[in-house]
């Protein structure tokens, strides 16, 4: 079953509202087995629904329209379905029932001629009724596509996909047998990635399974799928072949589940070791402290941070030497490692991080290139530094160096 998703909105169209409908809609789809080909972004104009309309008659099972349902002017998508269905308008009786208490016995206020007109709704439509909003949804069949149109108020849009829409498509057509498993990886770029299980992935088309590379900074998600009848065993296929990539890529696997992050990974090593955690950040500001402390439980592990952003401030805080800047300057190893002393010893943690780097654009108080990080790691026994490149721009040198902190620390939790 193949479906397509058009959001409709000039609001969408120039950057004023983030789509979010489309991503909660395209996951419950594919949940219950119903494929999203495409997904569509289109103006609030009547030539913009009807051609899109017609694009995809007999192309697809089932188009899913959200917007352009509202009481204003501007609102013209209800209207459009009429003419390209050829019907008329009719009142829903139990559309009017609820928005009239909605409107008089919880807003406190009269129902006005265009709260009354939410409840007209095309003749030959099947109303998916909103109970949190006054405008229903509508779905209406035409040769061999069905076609639905919703509200595009985010709340309203997902109760009628949940409560109405779901139950409808799991009754009326025939789904396929789909499986997503997804592999989180750290620490290995993806270039790297593929060429290392490059004969691993040669194969999989023999249990016609698809895998996707997902790179973010620092992270490559790996996402395998396969789908088949409702009889065939798709879960254990895949898992099959997950087992075999274990074997080939094991050591920088995280987690088998995407919403889990290497932080909680991180987090989840401190606990088990019962250690604390403690940080001296530059040019990463706070940004690490942060992490930590948003996650719940942290006092647990997180004993504290000092945001030492002046080249001052790293020597009245922390302590570092004026002789290791002068000689290593502000952007050094050296000064790093002083660093994460400097926060092991005022917070008496485990563990420290230390960030100080050239995040850019220009140049501070150090001669080291833009994009240059330098990174130290105190443990219970020793220090360790590493001098990261990160290019640029800005951002992506902060986001970077966070990165790669976390998993500098990682990495030597799981080797004690």
């Amino acid at each position: 079953m193949k479906a397509v998703i058009i959001t409709i909105g000039d609001e969408l169209l120039i950057g004023q509202v983030i789509d979010t409908n489309s991503v909660f809609i395209s996951k419950e789809l594919e949940k219950i087995g119903c494929h999203v080909s495409e997904k569509v972004s289109i103006s609030d104009t009547r030539e913009a629904i009807l051609e899109t309309m017609h694009r995809y008659q007999n192309k697809v099972d089932l188009v899913i329209m959200t917007g352009g349902l509202g009481p204003t002017k501007d609102d013209v998508t209800k209207k459009t379905l009429l003419e390209y269905f050829k019907d008329t308008i009719v009142r829903n009786q139990d559309v009017y029932n609820h928005v009239k208490h909605l409107i008089e016995g919880i807003y406190n206020r009269p129902i006005s001629l265009v709260n009354e007109q939410q409840a007209d709704v095309p003749s030959k439509s099947t109303v998916l009724f909103n109970a949190v909003g006054t405008a229903p949804g509508m779905l209406m069949v035409k040769e061999k596509t069905t076609f639905v149109s919703m509200p595009g108020v985010p709340f309203e849009m997902k109760h009628i996909v949940t409560e109405r829409l779901l139950p409808y498509i799991k009754e009326h057509f025939v789904l396929e047998n789909i499986y997503h498993h997804t592999i989180v990886t750290v620490g290995v770029g993806e270039s790297l990635l593929a060429e290392t299980i490059s004969k691993w992935e040669d194969q999989l088309v023999n249990d016609t399974i698809s895998l996707a590379y997902l790179p973010e900074l620092g992270s490559v998600r790996l996402r395998l799928s396969k789908s088949g009848n409702a009889d065939e065993d798709v879960v254990s296929i895949v898992k099959k072949q997950v087992e075999h990539l274990k074997e080939l890529i094991g050591y920088c696997i995280v987690s088998e589940d995407e919403s889990i992050q290497l932080i909680d990974k991180v987090i989840e090593q401190l606990l088990a070791k019962m250690a604390t955690i403690s940080f001296a950040e530059s040019c990463t500001g706070g940004l690490l402290t942060q992490k930590f402390a948003e996650r719940e439980g942290a006092s647990k592990y997180l004993k504290g941070g000092a945001v030492t952003y002046a080249t001052e401030s790293k020597v009245n805080i922390l302590g570092v030497k004026h002789e290791t800047i002068e000689t290593f300057t502000v952007v050094s190893e050296q000064v790093a490692t002083e660093m994460a002393l400097g926060a092991q010893r005022i917070y008496n943690s485990s563990y420290a991080i230390a960030t100080t780097g050239n995040a850019g654009p220009s140049k501070g108080d150090s001669d080291q290139e833009v994009g240059t990080v330098c990174i130290a790691l105190a443990t219970p026994n020793a220090v360790y530094a590493k001098t990261l490149h990160l290019g640029q721009p800005r951002s992506k040198v902060i986001n970077l160096a966070i990165q790669k902190s976390l998993l500098f620390l990682y990495e030597e939790l799981k080797k004690e």
